[in-house]
């Protein structure tokens, strides 16, 4: 009998597909409004560009090692499963050499075409998110993404400093920002997504003290979200289209984490999830509108 079973074989899209392009997006929006919010007028157009991709390319690495580390735990979990190593399709070897590839093709357009230190603090992102978080903290305790979400709020800072070549108290509130974002967004879908994390060895606030402290959690976070939210305004960064977004967009945050305090909804979590994403992205954007108004 003839086997006819076909090796499986990477695509293009299998490496785009580890670098978590909608994440990697996500995080060059923030650099971009952390690029405009540190000049009066319009962002060099080289800076803008060539910033932007050196960050990506960095960030797009990290999210690559992720997948190479975590590759055994993947197979575990149904959200995960269909991930270009667990399937198969890319060695953990081919993952490693790619990541190191575009990470330093990130490097060398940073340092060579941007300035020194938004590189260095790119690559101390890669660092603290790919091994530091990834390879330790996430294993170690239930506050892994409090811990390690401060290589994730960097890119904000990060696109300051292509601009400006220095660390301004304006770059670094943006960071606060995102930080004090991470936890009441990443928690909800640690509850959705109980039963997988309980099946491998990450210790996941859902898994480890329940979903009632987890929901307490999202709710002392949020509310410390919104009060660190109103700070660009209370200290001159923005005005008052943007203290307008920010409230009634923290208001909508915190109406869905009292619901899910006090609810046992199902769907209820994944739906915070999603809306968090939205704030994230509708805050930033009127962070940038209100700076050009």
């Amino acid at each position: 009998m003839t086997d006819t079973t076909l090796p499986k074989v990477a695509s293009w899209r299998d490496y785009y597909e580890m670098c978590k392009p909608r994440v990697v997006m996500m995080m060059i929006l923030t650099s971009l409004v952390g690029m405009f919010l540190a000049v009066p007028g319009m962002v060099p157009l080289p800076v803008l560009v060539w910033g932007n991709l050196g960050i990506a390319l960095v960030a797009g690495a990290g999210a690559v090692v992720n997948h190479m580390i975590d590759h055994r735990i993947d197979t575990l979990m149904q959200r995960t499963l269909k991930r270009p190593i667990p399937q198969g399709k890319v060695s953990p070897t081919q993952a490693l050499l790619f990541a190191c590839a575009i990470c330093l093709a990130g490097m060398v357009i940073l340092l060579w075409l941007v300035n020194p230190l938004c590189a260095w603090l790119t690559l101390a992102s890669f660092v603290g998110y790919a091994i530091v978080y990834t390879g330790w903290l996430k294993r170690a305790t239930p506050q892994n993404i409090v811990i390690g979400g401060l290589s994730g709020a960097m890119p904000p800072l990060l696109g300051w400093t292509a601009v400006t070549g220095s660390v301004d108290p304006g770059g670094l509130l943006l960071v606060l920002i995102i930080f004090a974002w991470t936890p009441p967004h990443f928690w909800p879908l640690a509850i959705h997504r109980k039963r997988d994390y309980a099946k491998t060895d990450i210790p996941m606030l859902p898994v480890t003290h329940g979903d009632a402290l987890t929901k307490l959690h999202i709710l002392l976070y949020t509310i410390l979200m919104l009060i660190v939210t109103l700070l660009p305004y209370l200290t001159g960064m923005s005005g008052l289209l943007y203290l307008a977004s920010a409230v009634l967009l923290g208001a909508g945050f915190l109406s869905y984490s009292l619901r899910l305090l006090r609810s046992s909804d199902a769907q209820l979590p994944m739906q915070t999830f999603r809306f968090s994403i939205v704030y994230l992205i509708a805050l930033f954007v009127a962070l940038l509108v209100d700076h050009y108004l």
